[in-house]
């Protein structure tokens, strides 16, 4: 028997050991994250304008689920729980950076030693929680991290390789090197594949690209498509951004359909946190990044695997911890205790779910070690009702907020004078969930 040979045996084993479905080999896993996008802002979604060709072809191949949601609507908390499957009152990284240090901000509070130190505290988190990287590692698959990460240096997820050194001192908060792909190419991604193809070893790729994110540096030929139909230059600017991410997406893949990889490669989509362009500056608009409304937390998630899911569309609201258990079941694994996301793929599971849930935190953290300090608000779905329930700590002046979505998808209308018993019963739920009291070690 072949050493590859002996390697499909023993993985079959191990997949029927743990009552996981068993194929016949397990698939390549790509995950390709969009950065600072409405959930509207593609056309397959429904946009007038902006247009999406290839994540549109991906829609159709895929099962899509246009109400996805993330758990954070920040980059950083979001994308943990993306690698990780675990809430961030879980994995701990609940903010983009650390608290200020006193009297300091911009580069005077990123030399600081404190700050530093907080830093590295917070990237120490990645070794202690489980993730996709390590665990597909233990079935001996390539991993590949490539874009956006704030987790230090790319081994702290568990990659095999990558592009993010980490180092603060040439630009490692959230990316460094690896903030290239795309915006420059999508050289490294392609030379990880082809080797990974030329080893015969089953892969991981992160392709989670710093577009359409600010600065929104489109290429002339495609701002000057978007300028005859924007209301403003700014918007303009982020439309045009969003069809070269789609661009790099359609280069990718093609070149899955070119090294005959397609058939055997699970792509998965979605974005790490909403995004609406405020029309007169390079920033976001209120509501949608950094809050709890649908502009901030809501994305279409798609999973393709051709031969093994059959594509179609579900209005089931689903969470982007669920892609972790996912992608585990589908190459044999069990997924750890504490992931409290479901697997996709099994029906009635995601059926059977009544409400998600998820939580919003400051941009700095208050204290790195107590996600309950940080809190600004908790939200629940449960079918079409939304509630968002502020934290006093951090949001004192605020009230409760209830939401039909069905009726007012724009979440224009608080409902929470109106029905209090719907209020008092999704507040259950998200205490019972997590009722975000301090945890400090």
């Amino acid at each position: 028997m072949t050493s590859r040979a002996l390697s499909r045996f023993l993985w079959l084993a191990l997949a029927l050991a743990c009552g996981a479905p068993a194929f016949a080999t397990p698939p390549n896993v790509v995950m390709i994250i969009s950065d600072d996008q409405a959930f509207g802002d593609f056309s397959f979604m429904g946009h007038r304008h902006i247009r999406t060709p290839n994540l549109d072809r991906l829609s159709v191949q895929s099962l899509t689920f246009r109400r996805g949601y993330v758990p954070s609507s920040l980059c950083s908390p979001s994308l943990a729980s993306i690698l990780t499957g675990l809430y961030p009152h879980q994995h701990k990284v609940t903010s983009n950076d650390p608290p200020l240090p006193a009297g300091k901000v911009g580069l005077a509070a990123h030399q600081d030693p404190g700050y530093r130190a907080a830093r590295e505290e917070m990237i120490a988190n990645f070794d202690r929680c489980p993730s996709l990287p390590k665990a597909l590692g233990t079935k001996g698959y390539q991993s590949f991290q490539a874009g956006k990460w704030w987790g230090g240096n790319y081994r702290h997820g568990g990659f095999t390789a990558g592009m993010t050194q980490g180092d603060p001192d040439r630009g490692g908060r959230h990316g460094d090197e690896g903030l290239k792909i795309g915006r420059q190419g999508m050289t490294e991604v392609f030379e990880f594949i082809d080797q990974a193809k030329s080893q015969k070893d089953p892969f991981f790729l992160w392709y989670a690209p710093m577009m359409p994110h600010s600065p929104h540096t489109p290429p002339a030929r495609l701002l000057a498509k978007y300028q005859a139909s924007a209301p403003t230059l700014e918007i303009a600017k982020y439309w045009a951004m969003c069809e070269w991410f789609d661009e790099t997406c359609g280069q990718l893949l093609d070149h899955l359909d070119e090294q005959g990889l397609a058939k055997d490669t699970m792509v998965l989509f979605l974005a790490d946190n909403g995004w609406i362009q405020n029309p007169d500056a390079d920033r976001f608009a209120p509501r949608s990044k950094q809050s709890p409304n649908e502009g901030g937390i809501r994305t279409p998630i798609m999973i393709r695997w051709s031969g093994h899911i059959e594509p179609r569309v579900s209005e089931q609201p689903v969470l982007s911890i669920d892609l972790a258990p996912t992608i585990l079941a589908a190459v044999g694994l069990q997924p750890p205790s504490e992931m409290q996301g479901l697997n996709l793929l099994d029906n009635d599971a995601v059926d059977r779910r009544k409400a998600i849930f998820g939580e919003i935190f400051t941009h700095n953290a208050v204290d790195i070690r107590d996600p309950a300090s940080s809190l600004r608000n908790r939200w629940a779905i449960e079918g079409d009702w939304k509630l968002i329930l502020p934290a006093p700590q951090n949001t004192p002046d605020t009230t409760a907020e209830l939401y039909d979505l069905a009726h007012d998808p724009g979440e224009t209308t608080n409902l929470a004078t109106r029905h209090p018993e719907k209020v008092e019963h999704l507040k259950t739920l998200l205490n019972t969930w997590w009722p975000a009291t301090s945890n400090r070690l």
